[in-house]
């Protein structure tokens, strides 16, 4: 029967196509050859034979088919009993019979009998289409699932595993024992096995049992298909189905995350140790070891593991996420043990002068991302600080990667046997414009290619308009940066002090004008799409949590890479500002300099001056007036303040040691300024109005690029809270240490050197912060803490303190008359035994200071009882001098 109805199908006349898929057998012959064959031999030996329609009980009275099967042209009569087929039964026709039930008798009668049948829909749908009626040698009831090749497994009663491939074939599927790379959709009932294994690596969609079900019930319906996504995506089977999930090291507000998650994707969470769970989810960086011996059955894996299986909507497979305990390996050879206990101070100093140098060979900061990840728990080490040597052209390319990406660097520069302060201005004006073009591909090929890519496993994770609104024009801007990089790398290849910068971006002005303020007009939308779509997205959310892991990006999210356009030109700007500066007049670069910034400031007038921030300008403004003598080009619209340090200057720089020295952090500079010693008298403004006097004192307006290590003191018993900043002004030839001990308690110190770094890698425009910061021993930089604590030490930097303040208030050359009389009233008061005032014990007491200091050569090595000694007979002197 199933021969024949082959054969008949190939006739012109017959109103049947053959539409099925058939076995593997017949599809490995050429469907043309099958065709001609099959129809010449039907021509010359087969006599023709006419497609005719019964009609089955119930199936006759419905008007709306009779009228469908008039349109198709097709001939038909009705059946109102099974005793009616042999009467029906003609060589000239082959029968096709519809019927309404495919459950009940009369259907399993003419089944047995291997008859054809079809339901209504398949006649209605075709009518409605213009088709002609599709063949199968099986019931087919309607068309919802024609076209899908389904595979299942996990089920174990064959009853039901029967049930669901019935109902499939009445649909129009066709069931494979094996899975293959022809199975659209694989039907579980667990998340394990190979079939399972395989559909996830291929991106087969793994559906539940009841999408096969709920297609059933929806059969009548004209047009339905089972395997349209919004239909599709309720059953399918989710990530962690038959998972009981737990978490270990992670903060309470991330594993309330994942757990939430967890729930969402269909799987459970017990705690840490339950022995109910099936995976311990691990984050890798912060757990060394686990606090239990893990069973068997457990699956301890990384939590990328996690991420990666919400993202791909599919449970991913353990093995190649398993996390393992690391292999402590020896710890590099520490710069501490440089340092040999010797009291020698000369070769104390050999040895910090020795590791300042060391330090310094790697402060020209190099682009990501690093060949070797310095490990942040590895000691300050000599291999450790010398391993970050990288140049643009180590980046790595993904997928497509552009041109302009791919293209090679120069390995070095060539280096003038002077370094002018102009070239060293050029030279960083290079790196800085490397190390964002190294950012903005990685921006393309991580995010933005892999979201518009076709095919994703799971369907599109962002709609076209919503990856449009996130990235806008960033290619265009990586575009024009790629190539004034390109350009700047031949000029510092090729360096002569007359070769011309400002050509550069005076060539590019009209393509930075066209690309930038599309861009940063829109960075709030972009930022708020991205927020938006990370809470209603899940595979978005895992997607970016998976590529912000990445070395590549530094461990920062989109949004923190997506804002370095908006902070790019006005970076440039000082940069030009800074290399007119050290450009002589007579050089002709220095107009074209001045035409570049002006060109600069054009596309700057382009962006939205709304977007300036009030509070951080009101901000700037405080510091100002806190502090006296503070530079005037702080006040800038593209700056703001981040944070205020207070510490104490632990060594010879910025300022004296045991000084009050406040830190304020600005994103892209570092204001140092002392706590102002008392002062007598109120100031007044030019104006004649008084205002309380400025509480500290401005001692160096530093640019953030000037830093080039920040080193974490290790605490000790004699070392808390201690850092220090290795910088490298750019008219010093050396490195300078500056080192703090830290008085604030609100904000730890881990906090305030990660936020110090990821300022200064965003004035570079490097991705990595964590290649800034290094562990220390307090031995290695002579630093300690343990006198800044000690009521003696407290003592004598008040007495050193109040030296030099009255020294400069007062001299014995112009001290008033006032202040003599005084004095001497209260000399002749004492010798007639009257007790003095308070007033005269004040000036009592100050010029008896006055006189005692100007014989102690180091208040820090006076003891303070002999201090005090020295200070009543200095004044019973100078009263009986006076007298």
């Amino acid at each position: 029967m199933a021969d024949s109805s082959v054969l008949t199908s190939t006739i012109e006349r017959t109103s049947l196509a053959d539409s099925s898929i058939f076995d593997s057998k017949v599809t490995e012959i050429s469907k043309e050859n099958v065709l001609i064959g099959s129809a010449s031999y039907v021509e010359e030996e087969m006599p023709q034979i006419e497609t005719r329609m019964i009609l089955v009980q119930e199936a006759g009275k419905q008007e709306e088919l009779i009228q469908a099967l008039k349109e198709i042209k097709v001939p038909f009569v009705k059946m109102e009993s099974v005793e009616e087929l042999e009467s029906l039964d003609s060589p000239e026709f082959e029968n096709v019979f519809i019927v309404m039930d495919f459950q009940d008798s009369v259907f399993n009668e003419l089944y047995k009998t291997d008859h054809r049948i079809i339901g209504p829909p398949v006649i209605l749908n075709c009518a409605q289409k213009g088709e002609p009626l599709p063949f199968s040698c099986r019931p087919l009831y309607c068309t919802s699932m024609m076209n899908l090749v389904l595979c299942f497994t996990g089920f174990r009663k064959k009853e039901e595993l029967v049930r669901l491939v019935t109902l499939v074939h009445h649909m129009g599927g066709v069931i494979r024992k094996d899975f293959n790379s022809k199975v659209t959709h694989l039907v579980a009932n667990c998340t394990q096995g190979e079939k399972f294994r395989i559909a996830v690596s291929l991106g087969t969609p793994i559906m539940k049992p009841e999408w096969i079900y709920k297609a059933w019930e929806r059969r009548n319906e004209q047009d339905f298909c089972a395997s349209v996504d919004d239909f599709r995506n309720e059953f399918k089977v989710p990530p962690f189905q038959d998972c009981i999930l737990s978490f270990l090291g992670f903060s309470d507000e991330e594993k309330t995350n994942m757990e939430e998650m967890t729930e969402m994707q269909g799987g459970n969470c017990l705690p840490v140790g339950d022995e109910r769970c099936t995976h311990l989810i691990v984050e890798e960086n912060i757990v060394k070891e686990l606090p239990f011996e893990p069973s068997k059955k457990l699956y301890v894996v990384k939590q990328e593991w996690f991420w990666g299986s919400i993202q791909m909507d599919a449970r991913a497979g353990e093995t190649m996420y398993l996390y393992e305990k690391a292999n402590t390996p020896e710890l590099k050879k520490s710069v501490s043990l440089l340092s040999l206990n010797t009291p020698n101070s000369n070769r104390k100093r050999r040895r910090l002068k020795e590791t300042l140098a060391q330090l310094s060979r790697e402060t020209d900061m190099s682009p990501f991302p690093p060949r070797k990840r310095p490990s942040a728990e590895h000691s300050l080490s000599i291999g450790s600080l010398l391993d970050i040597s990288n140049t643009p052209e180590s980046s790595i390319n993904y997928g497509e990667t552009p041109k302009s990406c791919t293209k090679s660097s120069k390995n070095s520069t060539p280096v003038p046997s002077k370094q002018s302060a102009r070239w060293q201005v050029a030279k960083e004006l290079y790196q800085t414009e490397s190390n964002y073009v190294n950012i903005l591909a990685t921006i393309i090929q991580l995010f933005q290619v892999p979201l518009e890519e076709e095919g994703q496993r799971g369907g599109p994770i962002l709609a076209p308009e919503e990856i449009k609104t996130i990235f806008g024009s960033i290619p265009d801007i990586f575009d024009v940066h790629t190539k004034i990089k390109d350009d700047l790398e031949d000029l510092i290849v090729n360096w002569d002090e007359s070769k011309s910068i400002g050509d550069i971006f005076l060539k590019y002005s009209k393509d930075l004008v066209k690309t930038y303020p599309p861009f940063v007009n829109f960075f709030e939308m972009s930022k708020e799409t991205i927020i938006k779509c990370e809470k209603q997205k899940p595979r978005f959310h895992a997607f970016l949590k998976i590529n912000q892991a990445k070395p590549e990006c530094g461990r920062q999210s989109l949004v923190e890479l997506l804002i370095r356009p908006v902070q790019r030109l006005p970076s440039v700007a000082l940069l030009l500002n800074d290399l007119k500066k050290h450009t002589a007049e007579e050089n002709p670069d220095k107009s074209t300099l001045e035409k570049a910034i002006g060109s600069l400031k054009e596309v700057m007038t382009h962006i939205n001056e709304d977007k300036r921030k009030t509070e951080a300008q009101k901000q700037i403004f405080d510091v100002v007036y806190e502090v006296d003598g503070c530079p005037a080009n702080l006040l800038s619209s593209h700056r703001s303040l981040v944070q205020r340090v207070e510490t104490i200057s632990l060594g010879e720089h910025p300022c004296d040691r045991g000084e009050q020295v406040t830190l304020f952090l600005f994103n892209d500079c570092l204001e140092i300024a002392r706590k102002r010693h008392k002062v007598i008298g109120t100031f007044r403004s030019p104006h004649g109005h008084t205002r309380p006097p400025a509480s500290l004192k401005h001692i160096h307006l530093m640019p953030l690029s000037q830093i080039k290590k920040v080193l974490d003191i290790r605490e000790t018993e004699d070392c808390h809270n201690a850092f220090a900043l290795l910088v490298r002004p750019p008219t010093e030839r050396a490195n300078v240490l500056l080192s703090f001990q830290m008085t604030s308690e609100e904000l730890p110190k881990e906090n305030w050197l990660k936020m110090l770094c990821r300022h200064v890698a965003n004035t570079i425009c490097k991705a990595d912060a964590e290649n800034l910061i290094y562990s220390a021993d307090p031995e290695s930089f002579e630093v300690n803490t343990k006198d800044m604590d000690s009521t003696l030490s407290r003592a004598s930097r008040a007495i050193k303190k109040t030296s030099k303040k009255v020294t400069r208030a007062f001299s014995f050359s112009k001290t008033p008359k006032r202040a003599l009389r005084r004095a001497l009233m209260t000399s002749q008061s004492s010798v007639e035994g009257r007790s003095p005032s308070s007033n005269d014990k004040h000036v009592m007491s100050r010029l008896s200071s006055t006189s005692s200091l100007a014989g102690i050569p180091s208040p820090s090595l006076v003891s303070l009882p002999s201090f005090f000694e020295r200070r009543s007979h200095t004044l019973s002197r100078s009263t009986t001098h006076l007298i």
